[in-house]
């Protein structure tokens, strides 16, 4: 069973115009079926693609790596190491991205609970005396190394 250009962007999430420019930049596996009038029609495995792509995007991978990595899965067996080394290498980078994020996190929590402890002190007693003004500032980064992630 195929789709339309318009059911796979239903599908995917994707617009009608996404789908195009991933056809055009070569980031499919495959040249997009077309009907008899011309218009595309998407498999399922086209489908499956796509939605690996759009995560590979999401997550930061640039259109050459990922359009290298759809030419090595184009040219069959053989070059598996190398295809391994482009998710291994983007898994990183993902990785490191995930341990800033959740560093970035971390002070916003703390900055949550801070703003919360001042609120509810100030409900108990409205002239208990305000923290320093030096604790409004993010805290310094952790080290590399520090994060729970890692």
């Amino acid at each position: 069973m195929s789709m339309t250009i318009a059911e796979a962007a239903e599908r995917t999430g994707l617009t009608a115009h996404t789908l195009r420019y991933y056809e055009r930049e070569g980031l499919l596996l495959n040249g997009v079926g077309r009907s008899a009038r011309g218009h595309r029609r998407y498999t399922e495995r086209d489908i499956a693609w796509i939605a690996l792509v759009t995560r590979l995007r999401a997550t930061g991978m640039p259109i050459r790596e990922v359009r290298r990595y759809a030419d090595l899965v184009r040219q069959g067996e053989g070059n598996e190491a190398e295809r391994l080394d482009i998710l291994r290498a983007h898994r990183k980078r993902v990785l490191d991205q995930l341990i800033e994020v959740t560093e970035h996190l971390t002070a916003i929590d703390q900055k949550i609970a801070l703003y919360t402890e001042r609120l509810e002190a100030k409900e108990e007693d409205p002239l208990a005396p305000r923290p320093r003004a030096e604790t409004d500032a993010f805290p310094a980064p952790l080290p590399v190394g520090c994060c729970p992630l890692r």
